[in-house]
């Protein structure tokens, strides 16, 4: 038994390690032979729509594409004979026309089987159903008395349909009825009432059952409730039976509760794993009780359960085998308390452990295994089959073991291929998976491009290709040019995809390569060439100008780089685009600027690009004004000379100068710098630097160097040109001072480690013979560290290893002259895999009608196989609940970063049904998918009514249409209208408001005044409210009769007559004030009073001389196109003289000894709307007439 665990563990490994080497590239799969494989089917259990034609999907896909059958009901489904059915092209996908045939003949048990000549797949059963929607059973209901106390159930009763209908309670404006802890709806539809009160009473009670896949709802016949008190009731029923009490037993005492349903003291429920449980308690009691729940046998799981109708029902989603348990729910008031035990048992129909069987794909004389592993309860029972016959009844195969879940393969050879099945089963339920085993036997191919030139700069890195594909795994080699010797050894890295890597390439690498892979079956070459470029070096750099303005500068970029490289010169100013200016000139090597001004000062900068490399380098400009006198030359220094080198030790040395001519600006700094012949030649570093005041410098150096140094003087103008170089001095080799930094490890595939540093310079190697001791060991593991040694690499692979363990790794330097210090330990970990796992107890919680928050448990972290990167939850819309919104399948993603339980899920639509699951990635990928759930998003608000316009306009009646909502949300319950009419001043006047139905499009209003601006405003709702109101504005037509009697009286001869009177009185009355009052004497108004005394008229008072009222209506004039009035007055023209006009100070008063001091006061004209446009009315001339001759 030992033994043959040993074997089975050994070929696990060997087959781990092979599903890593035999990857098939993309662009060869479809090349190859390959069983077939389902891309698609239909659900198990597939409800249709007997409206709509069937669809029932199978794709599949294999080399060469398979062929396609069906069984119906476990026997031969022969399409042909059918005229109603149609399988797709290059498909297995049927499409039944149910035009000429009702939907539930199609009705049954149907099998998809795609074959070719590898092997043969089959789909699970694909049960069909039509869904039904049956009208409720006619039933004469009888009102319903009851005292008011006690408690009431209502029956609901809805027919029985496919899938179950959902069911509510709603009144006769289709809003719902509401609920509370008292009143509510049980899981069977039924609306129970803890205890009734008078306002219950109502005759609307009534029980809707919408059919979710016919999107269609049935009503029941309405219930009416009368709950009458005791006095009520006595005195209603005294009248028909004598004055006797029928009720003379005292009135409803409060009770302590007793539970409604369930009944008895407990009650069992059985759930299976994954699904969702439900349990209520609803209790009747006065005062009404109150629901709480607790498990007898542990814990709630408050991250997987909600309570629902006033904690009446415990729902638990996702339930597993730890759900399994007594629950006791109670109910209690101030009177007492009961309660009820409920036994659940959780069962599991059959489920994948670490997900289905996968393809399996082995070379000629290879070993491997397909495993089905699964559990349930009761534990399923796991049967195989091959090309879809039971594999007793299969052709034997020698290389062929089963053994319970596992089919193991030894020395499997060609014509082994097929596909297995592998069904798993008990009382609740089946899995079905397909697996395919493909035996490849293919010579060696090279996938990269023959003749390939690769092109890289001296002293890069180059790396040139060879991918290859073969089984068995072919065996890279190469060579370069004669093929004298293979390239496995330093300057050359060789990769296990192939790659040939050299980490510092020279002129002499250059050449033509030869990739060479090598299998049992053949051979294949393929070659390529590799160009090692001259880098691109600017040798005379531009250098800083003083300019007067009004002359020309040139700023010179020389530039060396390899011949058979196309340079490119680019100039930039300020690290922007040279201006567009004809007066800067871009030559091969320079750049000459003429007449210069000062906005061309700034900073120049030549770039010279080749399609591998650049250099560049800057130079400022200075511009001045031009001065008659000579000014004091401020320039760059003289460079340094007379270098020497004194006080040579094995690691400093003392360096020595002389300054240059500082050309009046003081030397600030001094810039040493030094150059490596040994290790980088040509290439100058910075050392170090000292103050301007110094001419001496202690310098610091590494072991194994050929140095030579340079200094650089800088003033306020910029450095100087670097000095001649001084002699050599080399350092003696010494070992190495530092070991790599950056060390890691990491894995690149699932069984191995690579650990990275970043290497040392040459500086830094201190030696001859650089090479890298790599150590590493298992952190949780008490073992040796392990140790190799590199040269010329920064990584090294160790396969091998465990699936992401966490290792110690060291990486110490070495050299010809001894090892580095003691390296400091880094840690890592092997390779990721897939996780195994996907989150569990996923759960949703509608929020709102667009926004849900998804809940999930965290995948344990030993099933994660990697680094956790974070959760994905994909979810997209399955459809809308209205129908006049189309289907929506595109899939959305929502990555929530790091080890999260939950996310939030925004801008859905409302009214929808959407999918979801979720599923758990780290850096090697994503992990199995949770089971796809889904959820209804409540209706929301709808859109505005998408027109509203006016037609039918006469004297007392408008006419409105209107289109519904673009956007409906919901269902259109109805339509709401206010209106008002609009004044000349847009002021408002009341609101009428009229509710319409949802099926009505249009509207006339009657008994409108006419001639009159009115508002609209319309709304549509749904059950979630009234949504935004779209705006209209309209005016009623002008009575045409009254508008004819109107008279223009300013053309009138009459008037034009009596106008120019009044204005000649005016005059005269005028003159004889001011005569009266130059004189000093006082006017005889009271002698004209008496001489024409007028009882109704009193134009002024003794003691003032005032006149009477006046109106000019000046501050009423009347807006364009306002209507002359009925009433015959005019309208007052701006030219209309007035008495004020006339008065000194603008107020018609004299002073003291004057008989006239004429007060003229406003009066407002009156208003008339028409139209939408104000008129106002003018003082009537008659009036005025009238008062002037009482004056006079």
């Amino acid at each position: 038994m030992m033994e043959r665990r040993m074997d089975t563990a050994l070929l696990v490994l060997l087959m781990g390690h092979l599903a890593a080497a035999l990857e098939v590239p993309l662009d060869l799969l479809e090349e190859l032979p390959q069983p077939p494989t389902i891309t698609q089917q239909s659900p198990k259990d597939y409800i249709i729509d007997p409206r709509e034609n069937i669809v029932i999907h199978c794709d599949a896909k294999g080399k060469p594409h398979p062929s396609f059958s069906w069984t119906r009901n476990g026997t031969h489904f022969d399409i042909d004979e059918d005229v109603n059915v149609v399988m797709r092209p290059h498909s297995g996908t049927l499409v039944v026309d149910i035009s000429r045939e009702k939907a539930d003949h199609y009705e049954g048990v149907y099998q998809c089987t795609a074959r070719n000549k590898h092997g043969t797949a089959v789909s699970h059963n694909i049960v069909i159903r039509q869904s039904r929607s049956p009208l409720w059973s006619k039933e004469r209901i009888k009102q319903i008395v009851v005292q008011e106390g006690v408690s009431l159930v209502l029956p609901c009763r809805p027919p029985a349909g496919l899938p179950p209908p959902i069911i509510f309670w709603m009144d006769n404006n289709f809003q719902r009825l509401p609920q509370s802890s008292r009143v509510s709806q049980s899981l069977n539809g039924d609306l129970y009432f803890s205890n009734v009160l008078r306002e219950d009473s109502r005759n609307d009670y009534i029980c809707y059952a919408r059919f979710p896949h016919t999107q269609t709802i049935q009503q029941k016949q309405p219930i009416t409730v009368k709950v009458l008190n005791l006095e009520a009731i006595n005195d209603t029923m005294a009248a028909f039976y004598n004055e006797t009490d029928l009720f003379s037993e005292d009135p409803v005492d409060e009770r302590k509760p007793t539970f409604l349903i369930p009944s008895g003291s407990s009650s069992s429920h059985t759930v299976l794993r994954g699904q969702v449980l439900e349990m209520e308690c609803i209790a009747e009691g006065l005062p009404t009780p109150e629901i709480s729940w607790i498990k007898l046998s542990g814990d709630l799981p408050t991250q997987r359960m909600s309570y629902l109708y006033y904690q009446k029902n415990l729902r638990i989603v996702n339930v597993s085998a730890s759900d399994a348990g007594d629950y006791r729910c109670s109910a209690k008031n101030m009177l007492g308390s009961v309660h009820h035990t409920i036994h659940v048992s959780v069962k599991a129909s059959p489920y994948w452990i670490g997900g289905a069987p996968r393809n399996l794909v082995l070379a000629p004389g290879e070993n491997g295994v397909l495993t089905c592993r699964a559990s349930g309860t009761p534990k399923p029972s796991i049967t195989w089959a091959m090309n879809g016959i039971p594999i007793a009844n299969s052709p034997k195969d020698l290389s062929r073991k089963v053994e319970e879940d596992t089919i193991i393969f030894t020395d499997i050879q060609m014509g082994s291929s097929a596909v297995y099945q592998c069904n798993v089963s008990n009382d609740h339920g089946y899995l079905m998976a397909n697996a395919f085993v493909n035996v490849l036997s293919e010579p060696p191919r090279v996938l990269t491009p023959a003749n390939k030139v690769y092109q890289v700069i001296k002293n890069h890195r180059a790396r040139i290709d060879c991918a290859f594909f073969g089984s068995p795994i072919p065996k890279i080699t190469w060579f370069k040019d004669s093929r004298s010797s293979t390239l496995d050894g330093d300057p050359y890295i060789q990769h296990d995809n192939g790659t040939l890597e050299i980490h510092t390439a020279q002129a002499r690498n250059s050449g033509k390569y030869t990739c060479a892979a090598r299998n049992m079956l053949g051979i294949y070459e393929n070659h390529v060439y590799l160009e090692v470029k001259e880098p691109t070096r600017i040798l005379k750099q531009p250098e800083y100008k003083v300019v007067q303005r009004g002359r020309s500068v040139v700023f010179e970029c020389k530039v060396k780089h390899d011949p058979t490289l196309v340079p490119t010169m680019t100039w930039l100013k300020d690290d922007g685009e040279l201006p567009d200016d004809e007066r800067l000139i871009v030559d091969s090597d320079s750049l000459t600027i003429t007449d210069v001004t000062e906005s061309d000062g700034g900073v120049y900068t030549c770039i010279m690009n080749t399609t591998l490399d650049h250099d560049s380098a800057s130079a400022e400009l200075t511009v001045v004004e031009a001065t008659p006198t000579p000014a004091v030359v401020y320039e760059r220094p003289d460079p340094p000379t007379d270098l020497e080198l004194t006080d040579q030790k094995k690691r400093s040395v003392q360096l020595t100068w002389t300054p240059g001519d500082e050309h009046n600006s003081p030397i600030q700094k001094f810039l040493i710098q030094y150059d490596d012949s040994l290790h980088h030649r040509g290439h100058w570093h910075n050392l170090t630097e000292v103050p301007g005041t110094r001419t001496t410098a202690h310098l610091k150096l590494s072991p194994y160097v050929h140095y030579t140094f340079r200094v650089l003087a800088l003033n306020a103008m910029g450095f100087s040109r670097p000095s001649f170089p001084s002699r050599m001095f080399k350092t003696e080799a010494a070992a190495p001072d530092e070991n790599p930094k950056d060390v890691e490890g990491f894995g690149t595939e699932h069984d191995n480690l690579v650990i990275s540093w970043k290497p040392l310079t040459g500086l830094q190697s201190n030696g001859p013979g650089l090479r890298y001791r790599v150590m590493w060991r298992q952190k949780a593991v008490e073992s040796d560290w392990t140790t190799v040694t590199v040269s010329n690499n920064s990584r090294f692979v160790v396969s091998g290893t465990p699936t992401f363990v966490p290792y110690e790794l060291k990486v110490q330097a070495v050299n010809d002259h001894g090892v580095g210090p003691e390296p400091a330990i880094a840690r890592g970990y092997s390779g990721e895999d897939l996780p195994v796992a996907a989150p569990e107890n996923v759960q949703v919680v509608v929020l709102n009608s667009t926004l849900a928050e998804v809940h999930w448990d965290p995948v344990p972290h030993k099933l994660i196989r990697g680094h956790l990167k974070g959760y994905k939850v994909y979810y997209w819309k399955e459809r809308s609940l209205h129908k006049h919104n189309p289907y929506h399948m595109e899939k959305l993603i929502l990555m929530f970063s790091g080890n999260h339980s939950h996310g939030m899920v925004p801008g859905l639509h409302p009214f929808s049904v959407y999918s979801f699951n979720v599923r758990v990635y780290n850096g090697k990928g994503e992990g199995p998918v949770s089971p796809t759930q889904q959820f209804d998003t409540p209706e929301g608000v709808p859109g505005a009514p998408t027109s509203l316009i006016v037609t039918n306009s006469n004297l007392d009646t408008l006419t409105l249409e209107w289109s519904p909502p673009h956007d409906r949300k919901g269902r259109i319950t109805g339509y709401t209208l206010k209106y008002q009419p609009v004044n000349n001043s847009n002021e408002l006047g009341p609101v009428e408001e009229l509710a319409l139905l949802a099926n009505e499009t249009s509207v006339t209003l009657p008994n409108l005044k006419y001639s009159t601006r009115y508002k609209f405003y319309l709304n549509a709702k749904t059950v979630r409210g009234a949504g935004p109101a779209i705006s209209q504005e309209a005016v009623t037509i002008v009575d045409e009769a009254v508008a004819s009697r109107q008279v223009d009286i300013a053309t009138q001869g009459w008037f034009i007559g009596l106008m120019c009177a009044i204005a000649l009185l005016i005059l005269i009355l005028l003159i004889i004030c001011f005569i009266q009052r130059n004189k000093g004497g006082k006017y005889p108004v009271k002698e004209k009073e008496d001489a024409h005394t007028d009882p109704e008229f009193q134009p002024m008072k003794e003691d003032d001389c005032t006149f009477g009222e006046y109106s000019d209506n000046e501050d009423h004039k009347p807006l364009k196109g306002s209507r002359t009035p009925s009433n015959g007055t005019v309208k007052r023209d701006d030219s209309d003289d007035s008495l004020v006009d006339y008065g000194e100070g603008g107020d018609g008063q004299f002073n003291e000894d004057g008989s006239f001091i004429g007060q003229y006061s406003g009066k407002s004209g009156s208003r008339d709307t028409a139209e939408g446009h104000e008129s106002s009315e003018a003082p009537s001339p008659i009036n005025t007439m009238n008062s002037l001759n009482s004056f006079v």
